[in-house]
């Protein structure tokens, strides 16, 4: 990484030396159209790139046996039913018009719907994309980097961090994160494309920059600071706003210029933004003043600011889900913290000398802050992929320092050469180990609650997947968990009410259903809510509170099969088998099960269809399954409603 190496390359650095006057070398006058008179600064360019992707590939290579999991994948990817239409203009309306879940990515949205039309969103497929996405983006910052610094091993390095750092693992192997990586490819196009346009500021490499921005906003609107990212490229490495006591040195004429030069990328970051606001507010995932208090917010910046510094140096004990503390963080933690925030900006801004310093711990300040916690959207303290953005001013400040003291020192390519290649195998290790960690959802959470306290969510989370693995008295222990750290968990209330219900307490099961309506509740949750409320009345003979519960049910979801049962329960208790007839005929065709059809089978022999109810048992038996266990259901239901 020394500049004797460098020099190779034969590009003139346009960086805090000041300004340099510019030659443009043929190669840059006229393109080179044939592969064969590639230089060899270029082979070697091209060279690097291919094994840049190729371990990139290789250390995420696991994540093919992945399945999606049960935290926004289920929703995102697989539950959307407009993920499943073909391309068309209906499709491209909802994906711009619409604030489905709480976001407005309408080129994430487009991008899950091909998936679907290419692969029927296939795990493998969706997985292996993000990947290639990633290494396209690792890829595009190393030719970025490469361009505005002049610095071929430097940049490389810098790549190669960004490609393997295990604190991606989270945007790369989680499926639902495209609108990450995605971003990400479009923010680092931006960067190369406003490159090419401080050499010759033309039009057109303007729109260049305008249009790789406004793609990523489109995908996902964590890449609000570009502007502000830019305005640090001009200090360093693009020498723009030169040191004072150069030649051209700034003047406020400068400064002003180049920010206004910005002004129509601030305003799309601004409507991205307020759109964004909009959107969550409509969903409700934005934290009150009263549930995180502006105090709260501040003190968890600062120390999360530390804590990602210190997850970027040593990545360990990493989570999908951080959860807020839930004792008062001490005093001298927030001070310390901000301390320590405060002496590395005084040292970065009195070493003037070395402008990557300020630039890269000021990317890393600035580009979180949309992801700090200052608007809290949802429950997380913090999220690795948060880091996805600014740890890159992290490893720009580390990898130009450790090459600036080499040089001072006069330590050899070689020691350093070894040493980078060291670390970048360490890191691609815990990259290896981290991607295991996201093959299904009971491995994820179970790591999740090893390397977190005190988290509800996890819990919670667990034994969804444990139920959906027929695993309900395991799952039960996860939800009285979840319970026990937040009793306003409005899944744990439902799953507890449930499991309460299961073992004959439905007095039990009524207070932690009604708990969980108390509070703003997912629809679906609230469906499965109702449905079992209903049922417990049922069990307590409360028949007309019963036939309330299954009614909102199902104005919810009319095919919930559930509900169209506890229907066609009361009607029968009340002795309307024509009606009890039509529930359970609903019932069965939202979705064929062997209680439902002997249900209906038993209703139809008392009301002399005999017939028909003789059909109806046959379907029952054709389910298959245990018919001797639903007969046995059926019969309990049965008897409760004398």
């Amino acid at each position: 990484m020394s500049s004797r190496v460098t020099r190779c390359s034969g590009r003139v650095s346009l960086g805090s030396a000041g300004k340099q006057k510019k030659r443009k070398s043929r190669a840059e006058e006229k393109p080179v159209t044939g592969f064969g008179l590639l230089s060899s600064s270029n082979y070697r360019t091209v060279g690097f790139s291919v094994l840049l992707v190729l371990a990139t590939v290789s250390v995420y290579s696991s994540v093919g046996h992945n399945s999606f999991v049960n935290y926004d994948d289920d929703k995102y990817i697989v539950g959307l039913p407009q993920m499943h239409q073909p391309f068309g203009w209906g499709l491209f309306h909802w994906a711009f018009t619409g604030f489905a879940l709480g976001n407005w990515h309408p080129l994430t949205w487009l991008s899950h719907a091909l998936d679907y039309q290419l692969f029927q969103s296939t795990p493998a497929a969706v997985h292996f994309e993000n990947v290639l996405i990633h290494a396209a983006s690792s890829v595009l910052l190393f030719l970025a980097l490469q361009k505005a610094t002049a610095k071929f091993w430097e940049s490389l390095v810098v790549a190669a961090l960004f490609a393997l750092h295990p604190l991606n693992v989270e945007s790369v192997a989680w499926g639902a994160e495209r609108k990450n990586v995605l971003s990400m490819f479009f923010f680092v196009l931006s960067l190369l494309e406003y490159g090419r346009y401080a050499t010759r500021r033309t039009i057109g490499r303007y729109l260049a920059v305008l249009a790789a921005f406004t793609l990523g906003l489109l995908a996902k609107p964590q890449i609000v600071t570009l502007p502000f990212v830019l305005l640090l490229w001009d200090i360093w490495p693009l020498g723009r706003w030169p040191q004072a006591g150069q030649p051209g040195a700034p003047e406020k004429s400068t400064l002003l210029r180049l920010i206004l030069e910005k002004t129509p990328l601030f305003l799309l970051a601004a409507a991205s933004s307020v759109i964004t606001l909009r959107a969550q507010a409509e969903a409700g995932t934005v934290g009150s003043l009263v549930e995180y208090p502006i105090s709260v917010r501040l003190e968890n910046a600062v120390i999360e600011y530390v804590r990602y510094l210190a997850s970027t140096l040593w990545p360990s004990n990493l989570a999908v889900l951080y959860p807020y503390p839930l004792e008062n963080v001490p005093a001298w933690q927030t001070i310390s913290a901000l301390a320590v925030l405060l002496a590395i900006s005084a040292f970065v801004i009195v070493a003037r000398k070395q402008r990557y310093l300020a630039v890269g711990w000021f990317w890393f300040l600035g580009t979180m802050v949309p992801m700090i916690g200052l608007v809290q959207v949802g429950s997380a303290a913090r999220a690795d992929r948060y880091m996805y953005l600014p740890a890159i001013g992290l490893f720009l400040l580390a990898v130009w320092g450790v090459s600036n003291v080499a040089q001072e020192r006069r330590i050899s390519d070689v020691w350093l050469g070894v040493s980078s290649v060291i670390v970048l195998i360490l890191l691609g290790a815990l990259t290896i180990r981290q991607v295991s960690y996201w093959r299904d959802s009971e491995t994820l959470w179970k790591h999740t609650l090893e390397a977190t306290r005190n988290n509800a969510i996890a819990e919670g989370n667990l034994g969804s997947a444990l139920i959906s693995l027929g695993r309900a008295d395991e799952a039960a222990e996860h939800f009285r968990r979840a319970l026990a750290i937040d009793p306003e968990n409005s899944l744990a209330q439902v799953f507890v009410g449930i499991d309460e219900g299961k073992h004959g307490n439905p007095l039990a099961a009524v207070e932690h259903f009604k708990m969980a309506l108390q509070r703003p509740i997912q629809m679906d949750l609230a469906e499965l809510a109702y449905s079992n409320l209903g049922t417990a009345y049922r069990n307590l003979h409360d028949y007309a509170q019963a036939r309330q519960c299954f009614e909102v049910a199902l104005r919810i979801n009319p095919t919930d099969s559930a509900a169209a049962i506890g229907m066609g329960l009361v009607a029968q208790h009340e002795k309307n088998l024509p009606e009890a007839i039509r529930w359970y005929s609903q019932a069965t065709l939202a979705r064929p099960n062997a209680v439902a059809s002997l249900l209906l089978a038993n209703a139809m022999g008392k009301n002399g269809q005999l017939a028909e109810s003789k059909e109806a048992y046959q379907r029952a038996a054709n389910i298959g399954g245990d018919l001797g266990a639903s007969e046995r259901v059926v019969e309990q239901m049965l008897t409760n409603l004398d």
